[in-house]
């Protein structure tokens, strides 16, 4: 039995439209089934001082509450310290957070003393400052891939090293 040209025709967009439709459910169902990973700041290192200002490494803490993985494909962030932008950046190197688990980040930072200067004096004041670290990574997982905002803020103390 042949088919005609019109069946065929109705046959291939049928395909189509159910193949394009699942996948819309499937993407939907994803994000719906995502937790997003949660972010704290845990140390800064300095690796550089200059006339004018220097380096210093942030490590962040990524963790996955997820079930699953997660292969992060790209990251920026901005950190702030007390509400003096102290630096940014992107990090296109990939990393992976186990399900459940944690993986430290270490993210590249130049700052200048100008800007980082009251929030100096405010950690050798009092021991402790308020940091605000944000941005957007993106991230590969068994749902596809998902680009997600962070924005997570706290208070970083020079005693114990750590931020909360």
């Amino acid at each position: 039995m042949r088919m005609t040209r019109a069946v065929r025709r109705w046959m291939t967009a049928g395909a189509v439209v159910a193949f394009t439709t699942g996948g819309a459910a499937c993407a939907t169902l994803g994000r719906a089934t995502f937790t997003e990973p949660v972010v704290t700041l845990r140390e800064f290192n300095v690796t550089g001082l200059g006339l004018t200002g220097g380096s210093i490494d942030v490590v962040l803490s990524v963790y996955n509450p997820n079930g699953y993985k997660l292969d992060a494909l790209s990251m920026t962030y901005q950190v702030d310290v007390d509400t003096i932008k102290l630096g940014s950046g992107a990090l296109d190197g990939r990393f992976v957070v186990p399900g459940k688990d944690s993986s430290r980040v270490r993210l590249p930072v130049r700052f200048t003393y100008a800007g980082l200067g009251a929030a100096g004096r405010s950690l050798v004041a009092a021991g402790t400052v308020n940091y605000r670290v944000r941005g957007d990574f993106t991230v590969s997982t068994p749902l596809g891939n998902f680009t997600r905002p962070y924005d997570r803020t706290g208070r970083y103390s020079s005693v114990s090293g750590n931020g909360r």
